[in-house]
């Protein structure tokens, strides 16, 4: 490997690469998170118990697709190394072998989501709920497969740096699944009034079109269609389908700690009241949405750096990290002076900051805000460091590392800081913040002793 380190040509040309792959691939996550704002807005037009019962389901569900979808997501680094040393042919295995690999991982969790009903019952929620969530449930797993299909294929696209077309078809997608929602919802143009069914068909619909399109794209563009991604389909290989889970599973077990710590501290949020968990949400859901930025940062992180390790060039792969973390940090420094500066204007946009009943909610909730916009510049730059690691196909350690910051380390804190010392939600946050801040520093700790 070259040792020299990168000039400031090479650094330009670089976040020139990196900027064409992050713009889409953030662009599309900030659209896909948009889908689910505007189906809980709908879940809240068609009644109390509908948007309980959606909001329970759909958490389950996207639980469910984050972990597997982190698994799938092992195709990226390596797709990436084979196309950096021109590896064509292990790019078009590993492709395939990542079909099957979704299609082994859809059937078992469509199964458990169709026993959940036993399950949410067990745990005390109210009949109506259930029934309700378990109709949405029911027909929501039916688009597990094009879901992991695509989360597959748009890390197959990006790896092989073509990431725009990711951007149109999610767009499309939201689109479309916002109007599905809206016609099947609530029985427009003629169709019948299905309520929560009908949200939950349109999303299912939404996801088999975006996995075709995306599909058909492969199929038709004229050089990726040269790799025939689906010709021999049939063909099982063991070997390859080790390889991407020995990556895979760890950043599945990742994303399912991240999110997993973050659904924790919700529930301790509804220790301290109706107000405590409503200034928890409308900051949570603000730096969700917030978050969607630095993640496709990561994802277009794992690409370049990957692909640099496939030309074995270390300077390459400093580079590509050197801009991947900077740019993320400085996207995210900016995001958190705005917050600092204007918490208020922000909670007016989920609730009336004026009126005398939210007075405390808004007080805590600007609290809470503060406290998360130093997390969200920690967050943004572990999740992108985090994206580095993948390229260099470091997820064990990493998966480790993220175990010890969010449940040891944070989690505990934001405990002992929230109900030893009194600090309620806000020392909660605290404890989030302390963990995003461990995480980013040993990622990139990890990342610099990587490249020596």
């Amino acid at each position: 490997m070259a040792t020299l380190y990168p000039s400031r040509s090479s650094i330009r040309t670089e976040l020139k690469a990196f900027l064409q792959l992050a713009i889409p691939l953030a662009s599309a996550q900030v659209a896909q998170l948009a889908t689910g704002f505007v189906d809980t807005v709908m879940m809240g037009h068609l009644g109390r118990e509908t948007l309980a019962a959606g909001a329970l389901a759909s958490i389950t569900f996207f639980s469910f697709l984050v972990t597997a979808s982190g698994v799938v997501m092992g195709i990226s680094p390596l797709v990436a190394e084979a196309y950096g040393a021109g590896h064509k042919t292990r790019i078009k295995q590993f492709t395939r072998q990542g079909l099957w690999l979704c299609l082994l991982l859809t059937i078992p969790m469509m199964i458990a989501i169709a026993h959940l009903d036993f399950i949410m019952g067990q745990l005390g929620q109210a009949a109506t709920i259930v029934r309700l969530a378990n109709m949405y449930l029911d027909i929501m797993l039916w688009g597990l497969f094009p879901a992991l299909g695509f989360a597959m294929l748009r890390g197959v696209v990006s790896a092989l740096s073509q990431a725009r077309p990711i951007m149109i078809i999610v767009i499309a997608g939201t689109l479309f699944n916002i109007l599905g929602n809206y016609v099947l919802g609530f029985g427009k143009l003629g169709f019948p009034r299905l309520e929560l069914a009908g949200l939950a068909l349109a999303s299912v619909l939404t996801l088999w079109g975006m996995f075709l399109a995306l599909v058909v794209y492969l199929l038709q563009h004229k050089q990726l269609r040269t790799y025939q991604f689906f010709h021999c389909l049939h063909q099982l290989k063991p070997q390859l389908l080790w390889e991407l889970l020995k990556l895979g599973v760890p950043i599945g077990v990742f994303s399912a700690l991240e999110i997993g710590v973050y659904t924790a501290v919700s529930y301790l949020m509804g220790l301290w009241g109706t107000d405590g968990l409503a200034a928890h949400q409308i900051v949570f859901q603000t730096f969700n949405l917030l978050f969607m930025i630095p993640l496709g940062m990561s994802f277009a992180a794992t690409a370049r750096i990957g692909q640099w390790l496939g030309r074995k060039n270390l300077t390459g792969i400093r580079q590509a990290g050197i801009v991947s973390i900077g740019t993320g940090t400085a996207w995210t420094a900016i995001v958190a002076i705005a917050l600092l500066l204007f918490p208020q204007q922000v909670i007016g946009l989920y609730i009336d900051i004026n009126a005398p009943e939210n007075a405390s909610v808004v007080v805590l909730a600007v609290t809470i805000m503060r406290v998360g916009a130093i997390a969200h510049l920690f967050d943004g730059i572990q999740k992108i460091t985090y994206g580095a690691l993948q390229g260099l196909k470091d997820t064990r350690v990493p998966m480790l590392l993220s175990f010890l910051s969010y449940w040891c380390i944070g989690l505990n804190s934001g405990y002992w800081l929230g109900f030893q010392l009194g600090l309620g939600g806000v020392g909660l946050w605290l404890g989030l913040l302390i963990a995003v801040a461990i995480a980013a520093g040993t990622f990139i700790w990890r990342f610099l002793i990587s490249c020596t």
